[in-house]
């Protein structure tokens, strides 16, 4: 097993502190942080130059800590989840216990369960849900690999993980789902 030991502590503590992360995901590279603290929420929207308009990802550790953040979620969307071929994040309603500034005015919110090594023994040690937003300025492409992430995004952030900078390895978005009365409305495939 890889060791990420150093790196999840030095995550924790800035987590803790309510700064921001650089690190890798399931999906691509992302900029975390505490999700039920607001003012984190600002710094990034800030970092990214972005309209706070625009949902971000919440990643969690598995599939009940999802009733700990969804009043209410449908359980038959963890029967779809189990047959994905990839990461699949999820658009709940009913938005509960997260910065008010990052649910939706709908008061939905976007929820993946990370299985990714690295985040998951994050997410299991912080004990509370990090949000995931792509490490790139609006606008630009997403960061598939360390070396795609600018100057402007690293310098931004208060810890950069160590863990799988040389992994070259191009990574893809996860796809998108709403889910509503047991149905899917797949948004990106």
């Amino acid at each position: 097993m890889v060791n990420f030991e150093k790196d999840i502590e030095q995550s924790l503590k800035v987590l803790h502190d309510g700064g921001l992360i650089l690190y890798p995901t399931d999906t691509v590279w992302g900029i975390g942080w505490d999700a039920t603290n607001e003012k984190a929420v600002e710094k990034v929207y800030r970092l990214k130059k972005r309209s706070d308009e625009k949902a971000m990802i919440v990643l969690l550790a598995d599939e009940r800590d999802v009733l700990k953040y969804v009043a209410s979620p449908d359980l038959s969307v963890f029967d779809y989840l189990e047959g994905a071929t990839k990461p699949t994040t999820v658009i709940y309603d009913d938005a509960i216990g997260l910065a008010e500034n990052l649910v939706g005015k709908d008061g939905s919110i976007a929820i993946r369960i990370c299985e990714e090594p690295f985040c998951k023994h994050l997410l299991k040690r912080f004990r509370k849900p990090v949000v995931s937003t792509s490490a790139n300025i609006s606008g630009q492409p997403a960061a598939r690999l360390f070396t795609d992430i600018s100057t402007e995004i690293k310098e931004g952030v208060d810890y950069l993980v160590n863990y799988r900078q040389d992994d070259t390895t191009v990574a893809a978005p996860s796809s998108v789902i709403r889910w509503q009365n047991g149905k899917v409305q797949v948004l990106r495939p």
